[in-house]
């Protein structure tokens, strides 16, 4: 290795390097016969695609290369070989409209080696790809170990000897250790590779910050500001009343441009004092003759102040039951409905309340959100069954009466984003109504989790309310953060499950 470095640069390839490429292919490829590209091969490379050839140089003398593609990916079948890929050795399979950057070859000399050299060319590969909006990088990587092993294990089993460091191979190694996946075996892929038995490993990396393009005017926020709503429960004459009240909270977090507006569960249970001469039972079920007329209000709401609101929680009957639900009402005018899966005993009991049967992710224009409501976020599978879906935000509308019931609600709800790498909001609501029975107290401190990762708060608290005082809570969040916490954080939690030795699923 060659210690006295004066620079180190990171160069577009050239015609004019040709001949110092062809010495190093030649040198870095000894074992394969003709082993290196034409001058019009690299000439045409370079006319096509310049951005993607790439040379490494230290103290002016060429040390490595990285040369690529863009294909439309799903045009070739899923075991390729090389030859199809660069179509015939002629890159007529580049394309400017494809999704995919395709790695054609990546080398550094033996006396550069251990300089980290390649990590810079794979870096810039990785920089490259987010620059054009590229899904991600492909390659097939050589074995060239493998023919070592070839009588005794399949390269299946090689790989992950490999994997779990009983057989040192250093390039495939390398690439691991880069963030490329191992995705398949590709048989016979490079004609003559004799020391890879013509076996490869498909190595892929996905890029989290790829969008794919849409054919309408519309954007996707990054960074994305929520309202939380800590919902003062006091007395109100009417619906009218009470939806005025509600109104003025969205008009204020609207006016510091939040993307969301979050209310709490049964923020509208003030209403059943005016039946609180009817058993429980039937207070509740008259209350939830409102949730129509509210969900509409909201709706009309949504699109007033241009911000998406989720209503927290209302009764709701269908087919003579009774359910929790609230819904999405989106600022494009479209609202969705969400279900409570899991009823408290006491909602079950005095009112007679029924666990909902629908999960899912709801698409915004700030990503993937998820809710679960109150009890709900105390059973992990949900919000698993959720980021599994993408969900990038969770909300959790919560009532709790007490400190140990809002304890649950609150400790269960961090678990949630640290083990989904997603952010969760908590809103509550706080005060009391002693002129409505089953819902005298309530206790509440409305607040924003993050993961526990560098790029994060460390104690994971985004943001917090004061606790039971009718407040808003208005923090930003920023979506790419999660993409790179699931790709390079300190502990991968989606990534590292044992998916070998269990599986959740959706019935």
């Amino acid at each position: 290795m060659i210690r006295d470095i004066e620079n180190i640069e990171l160069q577009f390839l050239t015609p004019n390097d040709y001949q110092e490429l062809k010495s190093a292919m030649i040198e870095a490829y000894s074992n394969m016969p003709n082993s290196y590209w034409g001058e019009k091969q690299i000439k045409s490379l370079i006319k096509k695609f310049p951005e993607g050839q790439v040379v490494i140089k230290v103290n002016n003398q060429l040390a490595g290369c990285a040369l690529s593609i863009i294909v439309e990916y799903d045009k070739f079948d899923e075991h390729h070989t090389y030859k199809e890929i660069t179509g015939n050795y002629s890159f007529n399979t580049h394309s400017a409209e494809g999704d995919v950057l395709y790695g054609i070859d990546v080398f550094i000399k033996s006396e550069f080696r251990g300089l980290r050299l390649g990590r810079r060319l794979y870096d810039y590969r990785k920089e490259l790809c987010e620059r054009l909006n590229l899904r991600g990088i492909a390659f097939g990587g050589r074995i060239p170990n493998y023919h070592k092993h070839a009588g005794e294990i399949s390269p299946k089993e090689y790989i992950e000897k490999v994997k779990r460091k009983e057989i040192n191979d250093p390039v495939l190694n390398f690439q691991i250790s880069n963030d490329f996946h191992p995705s398949k075996i590709l048989k016979g892929y490079l004609e003559g590779d004799e020391a890879s038995n013509e076996f490869a490993v498909l190595l892929e990396w996905d890029n989290i910050f790829y969008q794919k393009k849409i054919k309408k005017a519309a954007t996707q926020k990054k960074n994305v500001r929520l309202g939380l709503i800590q919902w003062q429960m006091r007395p109100y004459k009417n619906l009218k009343e009470l939806m005025q009240q509600a109104e003025y909270f969205i008009d204020s977090v609207s006016a510091y441009r939040s993307d969301f507006a979050l209310f709490p569960e049964f923020f509208n249970a003030p209403l059943m004092a005016g039946n609180n001469h009817l058993p429980e039972s039937e207070a509740i079920r008259e209350l939830a003759k409102h949730t129509a007329n509210i969900v509409q209000k909201f709706s009309e709401l949504a699109i007033a102040y241009n911000i998406n609101i989720i209503t927290g929680s209302m009764p709701e009957m269908r087919n003579d039951l009774l359910y929790n639900v609230g819904y999405v009402c989106k600022r494009d005018g479209t609202t969705e409905r969400y279900e409570k899966l899991h009823i408290t005993p006491d909602e079950a009991k005095i009112w007679g309340m029924q666990g909902g049967s629908q999960i899912k992710t709801f698409d915004t224009d700030c990503g993937k959100i998820g809710v679960l409501i109150c009890y709900d976020s105390e059973f992990p599978e949900l919000s698993r069954l959720l980021a599994d879906e993408g969900m990038d935000i969770l909300v959790v509308p919560f009532l709790t009466d007490t400190q140990n019931g809002y304890s649950r609600v609150r400790h269960c709800a961090q678990a949630r984003a640290i083990e989904n790498e997603c952010y969760v909001a908590i809103v509550g609501s706080v005060g009391n109504l002693p002129a409505v029975h089953n819902m005298d107290i309530q206790f509440a401190q409305s607040m924003v989790f993050t993961p526990c990762d560098f790029s994060f708060p460390a104690n994971g608290i985004k943001a917090e309310a004061t606790t039971n005082t009718e407040m808003i809570l208005i923090t930003d969040v920023d979506i790419d953060l999660l993409r790179e916490l699931n790709q390079f954080g300190s502990v991968k939690n989606l990534r590292d499950r044992r998916k070998d030795l269990f599986e959740l699923r959706k019935r």
